[in-house]
Parts: structure tokens; sequence; C-alpha cells
């Protein structure tokens, strides 16, 4: 018999619900709403945890461990070090080795499933979304036949240890808050044979069940021909190549216009022209690959000015500025008005209404009303916005240079972060703090940067749900819900477990994966006590379930990261997505038992 704590607490959790699947506001608002109302709730009975008790969740430790986690992936790509481990597979095809959807699905899951299993899986896609996008542009395979792949490979590959999602580290968080443990392998039990298996179904059914769509709206529309010249570097990974083979030819939104070796133009540039250092490359195109293109490791600008900007590299962004008539260096170049010197800014590029700009950089004559792409401190906004030396300042989003210098050292701290954890030398959270300090130490990324790569939002969520779950058990809730399971299924453990699997994984397409977990882990507690079973196969079930989110766009971050970008429908996810979920459910079901024992203790006679 329920009390009415445990009824005004389902009663909370059914509007949380309800609130959550018709999107009446954002997840983080609408769960830190139903825990204010059981902290309201709290005042009336003590059976219902404190306000101290709710809100204790937003200093749990696998929470804390998600957010370091974010500054953690943060330091991978601002040194470069993401672009470094997946630009090798994320080549352009050759006559002689030629691209097909099924290779090029495999390209972008095999290195997204290996990093995601050790960096936060929704950053990782973040991450690498706009990099696979051009990649479909520049080989002429739909984006649709790749970015369910990137987020199936995400999600696949985060189920393999412990640090892979957020959901793992919750999970783990409430079970040291039990005085419990599992390694950093534990879940891969299942989840890597289940994460191999999910590829080959992708790679198998992906290239003839996938949609062949391109967005509605798609940036090869921007009318801003910007002009840039670049210079291969010495040493530059890139000397020796073609340009095919360089990845320069056939560039979304952006064309080779020209080559300058010493006294040599090349006005046509053949795909089979090897670089040099010191080759000077011309490119035309609109502003995002123009940025791409500035942050390629072995590709520096021409007339070197970046190098010379008085600001550290992490400390800039790409900024777009209109040249003003009033602007002091009107029919002058940019050389001889020494625009460096004046703004410590670097002219990247120039835009004049669609035309290509002939010659050097530092030789083009500013007019009004000229575009500039410059590189510069994140404050010549602030300083330049109320000036009258330019029009519309705005800086691009995200976009500082990357310090491919420092790319072997963030991957030397993730690799000993992954090693602490996996010997158990130091906690997730501890080794988590490490890793993010070093990156901080050796200027991979800087404090704004460690700070603003915080998902706050994903924060609040996790920090109330974990609230909302401690409310569900300690009001009864978890307990008539767990006697109601077994009721109905009987005291078989793998029924119970397959019932634990589906509410949560019901709950995942419903609300989110963070949320399904924490209110279905008080319930399969109780569940493991009554049935005398070890608690760690239904932990591993819960984290399974709740990541296995493919049949849906709004049941998984990543999917909703690539439902826009892909020009996908709702029903693509599902058609595409359910068997894979059928999938991924029996072989949990089936391969559990054989990792734990789930015969129950025999009774006494």
């Amino acid at each position: 018999m329920m009390g009415w704590e445990a009824w005004f607490t389902l009663i909370v959790l059914g509007l949380a619900l309800i609130a959550l699947v018709r999107n009446l506001a954002g997840p983080d608002v609408i769960l830190v709403g139903a825990l204010t109302l059981l902290m309201t709730g709290a005042v009336f009975s003590p059976k219902l945890p404190n306000p101290a008790q709710l809100v204790a969740g937003f200093g749990n430790a696998g929470a804390l461990t998600v957010a370091v986690l974010f500054i953690v992936s943060a330091g991978m790509t601002r040194s470069g070090a993401t672009q470094r481990l997946t630009r090798p597979l994320l080549r352009q095809a050759t006559p002689d080795n030629p691209l097909t959807p099924r290779r090029a699905q495999a390209r972008v899951m095999a290195p997204v499933l290996a990093l995601s299993a050790f960096l936060n899986n929704t950053p990782m896609v973040a991450m690498l979304l706009p990099a696979v996008g051009d990649w479909a542009r520049k080989t002429g395979i739909a984006p649709s036949k790749l970015l369910i792949p990137l987020s199936y490979a995400a999600i696949l590959g985060g189920m393999c240890t412990l640090i892979g999602t957020s959901t793992n580290l919750l999970i783990y968080g409430l079970l040291l808050a039990d005085g419990l443990t599992i390694g950093l392998f534990t879940v891969g039990a299942v989840g890597l044979p289940v994460a191999l298996a999910g590829m080959a179904y992708v790679l198998l059914l992906g290239p003839r069940f996938l949609p062949t769509r391109q967005r509605l709206l798609d940036a090869e529309d921007d009318a801003k021909q910007y002009t840039v010249e670049m210079v291969v570097d010495p040493g530059s990974p890139l000397a020796g190549q073609t340009i095919e083979q360089a990845g320069l030819r056939h560039l979304p939104g952006l064309y080779l216009a020209e080559l300058q070796r010493e006294d040599q133009f090349l006005p046509a540039v053949a795909p089979d022209t090897v670089l040099h250092e010191a080759d000077r490359l011309v490119f035309v195109g609109r502003v995002d690959s123009v940025v791409d293109l500035r942050k390629q490791r072995g590709l520096s600008p021409a007339d070197e000015q970046a190098n010379k900007v008085n600001t550290p590299h992490a400390h800039r962004r790409f900024i777009e500025a209109v040249v003003s008539p009033s602007c002091p260096l009107i029919n002058r170049t940019i050389r001889d008005g020494q625009f460096r010197t004046r703004y410590n800014a670097a002219v990247i590029a120039v835009a004049r209404h669609g035309q290509r700009l002939e010659g050097k950089i530092g030789d083009i004559t500013l007019h009004p009303g000229d575009t500039l792409l410059l590189e510069a401190p994140s404050a010549f906004v602030t300083d330049q916005r109320n000036r009258r030396d330019f029009y519309l300042v705005s800086a691009l989003d995200d976009t500082a240079p990357p310090q491919h210098a420092k790319a072997p050292i963030a991957i030397a701290i993730v690799a000993a972060f992954v090693i602490a954890i996996a010997f158990r030398w130091l906690t997730p959270l501890h080794a988590a703090l490490l890793a993010a300090g070093l990156m901080y130490l050796t200027r991979c990324l800087n404090a704004s940067t460690a700070r603003a790569a915080i998902d706050w939002s994903v924060m609040v969520v996790i920090g109330a749900a974990l609230g909302i779950g401690l409310a569900v058990h300690h009001s009864g809730l978890a307990d008539a819900i767990a006697s109601t399971l077994l009721n109905t299924v009987g005291p078989h453990p793998l029924l119970v477990l397959a019932a634990i699997y589906l509410l949560t994984n019901l709950f995942t397409e419903l609300i989110t994966n963070n949320a399904a977990a924490v209110l279905v882990y008080p319930i399969a507690k109780a569940a493991a006590a009554s049935l005398g079973l070890d608690l760690t196969p239904f932990v591993v079930t819960i984290m399974i379930a709740a990541s296995a989110s493919f049949a849906t766009p709004i049941g998984y971050q990543t999917n909703l990261m690539v439902y826009g970008p892909g020009g996908y429908r709702f029903t693509d996810f599902l058609k595409f997505g359910l068997p894979l979920n059928a999938l991924v459910f029996l072989l949990t079901l089936a391969l559990t038992p054989l990792i734990w024992d789930l015969t129950p203790p025999a009774l006494p006679v």
C-alpha cells in the first residue's frame, strides 16, 4: 500500500513526463520545477528527502565528472588533437581508391566509436559534425548517409566504458553513494559486443536503407566570396602530397584559384600537382570554408601577419568586419596601412561584392564596404564595435584557431587519464580533474574556453534528475513499482531484467537518457534486493538501455544534433533505428546471464 508521499511523487513525476513529452519547456526548466514541488512536499512529511538532500545531486561525483569531461573534450578540440586523430580516415576518394557509401560510413564510424568510449560522446559529435558534413560534400555522398551513422557510432561507443557517456557516470555516482563501485570496462562486457553488432548492422543495411537527402538550406548559397592566400609551412605534412591527396580539391564552397611557386604561377592547378614547402595557394570561397582552411595543420596565412598578432592563440577568434568610409586605411593597401600594427589583428581574407580579388592579401587596397575576415583577440569586437572604422563587427562562433603544436600533449593527457582509470589508480573524478588541469597548464585551452565548454543545461538536468530519483526511492514509490513489476513478470530474474530494460528504454525515448537512468535506478535496486541478486547486471542493463536510443531523434542528444544537418524526417529514425533497438535489447538479454550469475539464492529449508 503506497502512502500519500509515494502518490505525490508519482503525480509530480507524471506531470514532468507529460511536460517533457509535449516539449512545454526545456528539460532543465521542467525537472527543476518538479524538484521544487518535491521540496515543497518535503515540508509536510519526513518520508520525503529534505531540500538539502534533494539538491545534493548537483554535487554528485558522477555529475561533476561529466562537467570536467566537457573541458577535457574542449582541450582535445582546441589543440587540434581530435582533427589529427580523425583526418587520416576522412580523406577524399581517388581513382585508384573509390569511396562507396559503405566505406565512407565505416571511415566515420570506426574512429568515432573508438573515441566515444573514452571521451563524452555528446561533445564528440559536436566536434565532428561540421567535419563529417563537409567531407560528405567533398566526396559527393549525401550527408544523410553519414550523419545517422555518426550519431549511432557515438552512442554505441559510449556503451563500452564507464566514462563514455554522462549516463554511465551518473549511475556510477549513484553506486558510490550506495557504497558500491564498478570498473572502467565493466559495462563493456556487454557494451562492446553490442557496439560491434550495431556497427555491423549500420554498415550492412545503411547504404541501402538510409535516405539520400540534402539540407533544405545549404551554406553553398552564401553570396560572400572571400579571397585568401595560404602558404605550405616548412615541414608541413602536406608537402610531397598532390592537391587531391591533401584534400584541397573539391572543397565545399571553396576552390583553389591559383598556385605560386617562387616566380611560377599556375592559374589552373591540376589535381595531381605535388605540393612543395613554401608554395602559395590562393583560394576563393565562403567564410566557413575559409575558417576550416585556416585550421588545417600545415597551412598558414601567406603574409605571416597572424603570427605577429600580440595575443596568444588560445585567446584569438575569427572576426568579420565591414570597412566603413571613415576607416583611415581607405585607398591604402593592407600592408602599407600597417593594419596588423594598428589594430592588433591579421587580415586572413577579403570579400568584395562577390568578386575575386587579384594579388597578395597585403597588396589589396581597401575600399568602403569590403568585408574582412580577421584573426584577432576576442576584445577586438568590443573595442571596435562603437568606433567608426568598421561596421558590423562580429565574432564567428567557436572559431579559435587550433594550436596544432599542442595536439601531442593533449593526446598524451587523455591517454594518461584513461590508463589511470583503467588500472583504478584514481577515481574518474580525480583523473578528470587532473586531465582538465593539465590541459590548462599546458595551454591546450584557456580558462574562458574551459568555462564555455561546460553545457550547463545538461548539468542542471543531471542535478535535478538525481534529486527526483532520490525522492522516488525515499517516498516508497520505487519499492511499489518494483513489487508490481515482480508480481507481473514473476520472480524470474531474466524477465525482471527485460522489464527494467524496456522501462528505461521507453523513458529514454520519451524524455532524456539521464533522467531515465536516474528514475529507473531505485526501481532496479529494489528489484535486485527482492531477488537477492547482485546489483551489477541490473546497473549495466540500465546503462545500455538508457543509451540505446535509435528510434527517435529526440531521445538522445546526438540524434537531435544530426537531425537538421542531415535533412532527416522523424520516420527515418523510426524505420532504421527500431530494428537496431530490438537487436541491442536481445543481445543485452542474451549476454548478461553469460557474464553474471542471475540464479536467485536458495531459500532456507
